[in-house]
């Protein structure tokens, strides 16, 4: 839970004990009485929390359930779209320089203002350090899309996460 969804169940919370306290006062007054109309005040008091929550079940009943977000299916055949060079950027920590391991890599290719899913793998006993070279086979997820924006000598940009790591240009086309 964030401290803004603490700060508001702390908030909800606390109304709502003060518009019970008020249907207390309320219930135990006189009628007619200046404690019986506090009562009534605090009891108001919950009203706007009341309209909040039903306005949250309701955005929640008409919520569509999040879908898992498309991408290569773990464990599918790896079907090279492209060979490419690219130069993974050296990290600025020295503690984070540590060498790009052997297996599949997921990254985001950018030409200008536009990024493609791709996907590389280092073969066994090929890891590389950051900073040199490396010639490697991509594939796309969607290789119809992504083809016509990645020509011969095109140069793009690596993007995992949020960080742009690396830079790198298209050797050419596969199959």
């Amino acid at each position: 839970m964030t401290g803004i969804q603490a700060k508001r169940r702390f908030i909800v919370i606390a109304l709502l004990c003060v518009a019970l306290g008020g249907a207390l006062l309320r219930q135990l007054s006189e009628p007619g009485s200046t404690r019986r109309d506090v009562g009534t005040l605090l009891m108001l008091l919950w009203l706007p929390i009341i309209g909040n929550v039903i306005a949250w079940l309701i955005a929640k009943v008409r919520r569509p359930l999040a879908s898992e977000p498309a991408g290569f299916q773990w464990g599918s055949t790896f079907q090279p779209h492209m060979l490419v060079e690219f130069t993974m950027r050296t990290p600025q920590l020295p503690s984070e320089d540590s060498p790009v391991l052997e297996g599949e890599h997921r990254c985001v290719l950018v030409v200008d203002n536009e990024g493609f899913s791709a996907r590389w793998i280092v073969a066994r006993g090929q890891a590389f350090r950051r900073g040199t070279a490396q010639t490697f086979q991509v594939e796309f997820l969607k290789p119809a899309i992504a083809l016509e924006h990645f020509q011969r000598d095109t140069a793009f940009r690596m993007l995992a996460g949020e960080s742009f790591v690396g830079e790198g240009r298209v050797l050419g086309l596969l199959g």
